[in-house]
């Protein structure tokens, strides 16, 4: 009885052997685009957006920021030119939409943003005293399709609570910027884009740690906007380049919304 089973089996593998060989045949026979492979930079899945500086549009599927996608940027402190990474970005926003900024570290610098052309009657700060209101606002500003984009800074947040802010940023065609500390780089997320951030004196650098496609081959180093400069004295000397948001600046209330001001006070330095 076992020798006829040996011989069917055989004659199975036989059978199924030219269909796996063939498998590349069929694979080149497909429609361009239909399959994506890794060895390549993948196209967009929806809109891109330009960053504004042509090196880093080279090496981001679609060449550009994806439209509706969650994107990280990781840095090892605030103030190192996060903000004018996405000066470009932030000029462009249309008339009718909204830039909200959920929980920043640091004040906004009104007057950089200003002559970058960043519209302040549309930018809203949102300071919430909790991570649930953060989460809750960051999906409320990103469902409400009136937003161009989404920046945030939680200081903590769960691999559950980023696939919720991704499904949002999907499902609203809105990019959602997350700025978190470098030491989460090797922890699992399901943003799309990962960008590690790091100060350097011509300019800031770029290291790609997640795209849909290879592994970068090096880092990037921007030359920034004029005026955004991501070595300030006191940071090279160790000091804290920028002021943070004092504790008196927090009202009672659970989550505040207040525009950003024209003009900051003379002791508040700039956050770019």
């Amino acid at each position: 009885m076992a020798l006829p089973l040996q011989r069917h089996a055989d004659a199975s593998l036989r059978a199924v052997a030219p269909a796996a060989t063939g498998t590349h045949g069929v694979l080149a026979g497909l429609p361009a685009g239909s399959v994506w492979q890794a060895s390549r930079l993948a196209g967009a899945a929806g809109a891109v957006l330009p960053t504004g500086f042509s090196a880093l549009d080279a090496e981001l599927p679609g060449g550009g920021w994806p439209a509706g996608a969650l994107i990280e940027l990781l840095a090892d402190r605030p103030g190192v030119g996060e903000l004018s990474l996405l000066l470009p970005l932030l000029g462009a926003t249309p008339p009718a939409c909204w830039i909200v900024c959920i929980a920043p570290p640091l004040l906004p610098y009104a007057p950089a943003l200003a002559n970058a052309g960043v519209p302040l009657a549309r930018l809203l700060v949102v300071r919430p005293e909790r991570r649930e209101d953060l989460l809750w606002a960051a999906r409320q500003a990103l469902l409400s399709g009136s937003c161009a984009c989404v920046l945030a800074w939680p200081q903590r947040i769960d691999n559950a609570g980023l696939r919720r802010l991704q499904l949002a940023a999907e499902e609203s065609a809105t990019p959602l910027f997350l700025f978190r500390p470098g030491s989460v780089a090797g922890q699992p997320s399901p943003a799309v884009l990962r960008i590690a951030l790091a100060p350097q004196p011509e300019g800031l650098q770029l290291r790609i740690l997640k795209r849909r496609g290879p592994l970068a081959a090096a880092p990037l180093v921007l030359a920034l906007p004029p005026g955004a400069s991501p070595v300030p004295k006191a940071f090279r000397a160790g000091q804290s380049p920028r002021m943070p948001l004092s504790a008196a600046s927090h009202p009672t209330a659970s989550t505040t919304v207040a525009p950003v001001a024209p003009a900051c006070k003379p002791e508040a330095r700039r956050f770019l």
